[in-house]
């Protein structure tokens, strides 16, 4: 593969320079710099560099940098061929001036621009002396089907220097065109992912692009921070009710871990009861949350008895209440199968509730200890406050790369 190394590049990644604040990410950069500096012609290139501007990207992405791993891929993407000259430099404005009307770029583009309007008018009139019955609207048809095709014209073998136009191709490649269309300057990796992947030749081309997977898993690891700050905001918010609560942890399943697909839709499964928030497993069960206030919770999470902390009736009223549903779930495990295609007969349920802070006199590490001994006896139902939650989540994620 050949690599450019110029001084465009060069000057681009001065700019990504300025724009980065971490000190690791700075000093990634200067490592790009005196490798593109070490060589004879002073812009060495070669497959060095893309592995360097590869370990800027990821310490940019540690360190939420998104603006610099944007800027990093577009050096990527130029060094590697996928953006030409012309374009890298307009985008940057490399060598533009304020004093020039008109850069070189955009003299070739306007001068390109009249010969293309030429062409198309000659073509015009071809096919009206062709069809001298033929309307504006088929003659723009005609012009605009040529104009596809034309992306894709050959060189010609039996006459070197000229090019071809192949009727058709357009059509043959639109499906690729599409693909490449989404992946440039995506606002929404995930949206642009999920039309993607509707198409199964483009999801094979989708699933063989290392470098299209690093930045939408990059972009899904920021949405994913995103969601977990917000939630912490409501977790700690001392006014915040159990329906803000809800409301925030709404679809956000990959927040109780790994081991649920999904969030499944009906709440309402038993008559009279409506669980907080259904999840399903990977196995198909059933595993409910059941929510109650955190920082605005109504006493204490744990007493001390007999030189022990142990939880205390607030607790356990909750604990009741989920088994209580689960009870009705057993009952109802039939006519639920049947009706909603959930399975309830190995059901589970976790209890949110409360936060340390509430109890500022007693360690974090007390009140976890005195939940985690309740839970090992209570086979289906387990009892977290909203920060081991959140804690979690979050361990989760920085593992996730």
């Amino acid at each position: 593969m050949d690599v450019r190394s110029d001084f465009a590049l060069k000057l681009q990644l001065k700019h990504v320079d300025e724009q980065a604040t971490d000190p690791k990410v700075k000093g990634t950069l200067e490592t790009v710099f005196k490798h593109m500096t070490s060589g004879k012609s002073h812009y060495r290139g070669g497959r060095a560099l893309v592995t360097l501007l590869e370990e800027v990207r990821s310490a940019a992405a540690t360190a939420d940098e998104w603006q610099v791993v944007r800027l990093i891929q577009d050096s990527l993407d130029y060094a590697e061929g996928r953006i030409l000259r012309p374009d890298f430099e307009e985008r940057y404005r490399l060598f533009q001036r304020s004093t020039e009307p008109l850069s070189s770029h955009q003299d070739y583009l306007a001068r390109t621009l009249s010969a293309s309007l030429t062409f198309f008018m000659q073509l015009g009139d071809q096919y009206l002396s062709q069809h001298p019955d033929a309307s504006p609207s088929e003659v723009l048809t005609h012009v605009e089907t040529v104009g596809r095709d034309a992306r894709y014209m050959q060189q010609s073998q039996e006459r070197p220097g000229r090019y071809r136009i192949l009727r058709g191709m357009a059509e043959v490649a639109a499906w690729l065109e599409q693909v490449f269309r989404e992946r440039v300057d995506l606002e929404d990796p995930e949206q642009a992912a999920r039309r993607i992947v509707t198409s199964p030749d483009s999801l094979a081309i989708l699933a063989a692009d290392k470098e299209g997977q690093l930045l939408l898993r990059a972009a899904e690891i920021q949405r994913r921070r995103r969601d977990l700050k917000a939630l912490r905001k409501v977790v700690e918010d001392p006014e915040a009710s159990e329906l803000d609560l809800q409301r925030t942890l709404d679809g956000q399943h990959w927040i109780f871990g790994g081991q649920f697909a999904s969030q499944a839709v009906q709440r309402r499964l038993v008559p009279g009861d409506e669980v907080d928030i259904p999840l399903i497993r990977g196995d198909g069960a059933l595993h409910i949350v059941e929510l109650k206030r955190s920082m605005s919770l109504h006493g204490s999470l744990v007493k001390r008895h007999r030189g022990c902390w142990v939880p205390t009736a607030e607790v356990h009223d909750a604990v009741s209440q989920a088994v209580n549903y689960l009870v009705g779930l057993d009952e109802h495990r039939l006519r639920i199968r049947e009706e909603l295609g959930i399975e309830t007969r190995r059901a589970s349920a976790l209890v949110l509730i409360g936060h340390p802070s509430v109890q500022p006199d007693v360690a974090e590490e007390e009140i976890n200890e005195a939940l985690r001994t309740l839970n090992t006896h209570i086979s289906r139902v387990e009892v977290v406050t909203y920060k081991e939650l959140i804690d979690n989540a979050e361990r989760a994620l920085n593992g996730w790369r």
